[in-house]
């Protein structure tokens, strides 16, 4: 895996055909990126969201967390991951780590210098610790689309996964599960793919075009209605831990415990 930038989020986005206004790409490598689609810009008081101009007058707005697969590298050199993810599908664990990447800081879902990685629960073991890492992504991911319906961007579109850490069939179902909400796998997302539609629109095309002709729908996967109780509870506790630390601000923090009330 590797650090995902704003422009490879980008062309990301357009490799998974996330164009149409309220559709959003997420890209899980390294690090986490999502990008969206919007007809207006999206203004964000909190300055943790960007937004590049679009085709047609639209607006792609999005962020770039510290936070990825990345503490999977850090946490677990050398480790057989698909062996750890079978053991640690089995064990049914709720604890939930802060996986940032570095040291400390956080950019996206919201600015922290001063953060640093914590653990909630207590994980027993390396299948535990590292479903917990798994969890923790999954958090800071629901936590960036509650931050994004918060400062008033659409985010009830499609939602594709990208990036390396979408091969992992069970960490895109947990995701698709603590969002509670369906999620499409592009058959051949990533940026490689967002240049080539890029490409081919020099013969003339729009960019919908291009990529309604050449992004490929891969599989969906819906959320699991049984799970979102277990873990919603992990997330809010994550959500409250981050403004107990200072870190997030509580309109956000009550903004995503109105949304699970839901």
């Amino acid at each position: 895996m590797r650090l995902v930038s704003p422009t490879d989020g980008c062309a990301a986005q357009i490799g998974a055909g996330a164009l149409s206004p309220g559709a959003w790409n997420s890209v899980l490598g390294t690090t986490l990126v999502l990008k969206g689609a919007a007809l207006r810009p999206v203004r964000d008081p909190a300055g943790v969201v960007y937004c590049h101009r679009g085709p047609g007058g639209s607006w792609l707005p999005g962020g770039a967390s510290s936070s990825g697969a990345g503490v999977l590298t850090r946490r677990f050199p050398g480790a057989d991951l698909d062996a750890l993810t079978e053991r640690a599908a089995a064990t049914g664990s709720t604890a939930v780590v802060y996986p940032l990447v570095g040291e400390r800081g956080e950019r996206f879902p919201f600015r922290a210098p001063d953060a640093r990685p914590f653990v909630l629960g207590e994980p027993t073991g390396a299948a535990e610790e590292f479903h917990a890492c798994l969890l923790g992504v999954a958090c800071v991911e629901r936590l960036c689309l509650d931050h994004l319906d918060h400062i008033g961007a659409p985010v009830d579109g499609p939602l594709s996964l990208t990036g390396g850490g979408a091969r992992n069939r069970y960490w895109s179902q947990l995701r698709a599960d603590l969002l509670g909400r369906s999620v499409t796998l592009p058959a051949q997302g990533g940026s490689a793919v967002g240049m080539a539609v890029l490409a081919a629109t020099a013969s003339g095309v729009t960019l919908e075009q291009a990529a309604a002709s050449m992004v490929r729908t891969g599989i969906e996967l819906r959320p699991d209605s049984s799970r979102p109780e277990r873990l919603l509870p992990g997330y809010l506790g994550f959500v409250d831990e981050l403004v107990h630390r200072g870190w997030l601000e509580p309109r956000v923090a009550a903004h995503a415990h109105r949304k699970a009330d839901r």
